[in-house]
């Protein structure tokens, strides 16, 4: 297509996986905030794990692969003319506002609905969802295909964001535990 003249049409076919997990990203983080789903705690358990799941591919494509030149961000970046720091640093804002939401809001109520009591069933939720989102599909491949580029380095970021979430989004700390208790109260002043 790039040498037919097409690489803003090669750009569009490219983007198309980005736009499916962030509508099921964003599609699945609505039905786990509005509430719809919050006394089926299988539907709401499964809808979480498929929010982290695409979660995933856009953690790997943002902020992991932006500088990539091949595949769908190499085509992306190669079909528009752009530079890889555009994709980069909006694309990881993005996705940063994202994992906002998942960890300070969505979390809590993972919490509450599917672990109830038990704080090893909060500790696996919370390990699972880290390791997925930034180690799994992202950090681990860079890590094995060492090249001091900007890949690999953007993967070791997975790293660290995956220890920063484990220490900060615990199931003992205050906020998570008084975004917890807002969350109960909301569920009982609708029963």
């Amino acid at each position: 297509m790039f040498n037919a003249g097409q690489g803003v049409d090669a750009a569009i076919i490219a983007v198309s996986p980005l736009i499916l997990h962030t509508v099921i990203v964003i599609g699945g983080m609505y039905l786990l905030l509005s509430g719809a789903i919050v006394k089926k705690k299988w539907s709401f358990h499964i809808i979480f794990w498929l929010v982290i799941v695409n979660f995933m591919e856009l953690v790997a494509y943002m902020p992991v692969r932006a500088f990539s030149l091949h595949g769908d961000i190499g085509n992306i970046n190669h079909g528009l003319g752009a530079s890889p720091w555009l994709l980069f640093l909006s694309g990881t804002a993005l996705v940063l506002a994202g994992l906002y939401y998942l960890f300070m809001r969505v979390l809590p109520r993972m919490y509450v609905v599917v672990a109830r009591e038990s704080r090893l069933i909060r500790y696996v939720i919370l390990l699972f969802s880290a390791f997925f989102l930034f180690i799994y599909r992202s950090s681990i491949h860079n890590a094995l295909n060492f090249s001091l580029d900007m890949q690999w380095v953007t993967g070791l970021f997975g790293y660290a964001a995956f220890v920063v979430v484990l220490y900060a989004c615990r199931p003992n700390m205050p906020w998570i535990i008084e975004a917890e208790k807002q969350f109960t109260e909301v569920m009982k002043a609708e029963s």
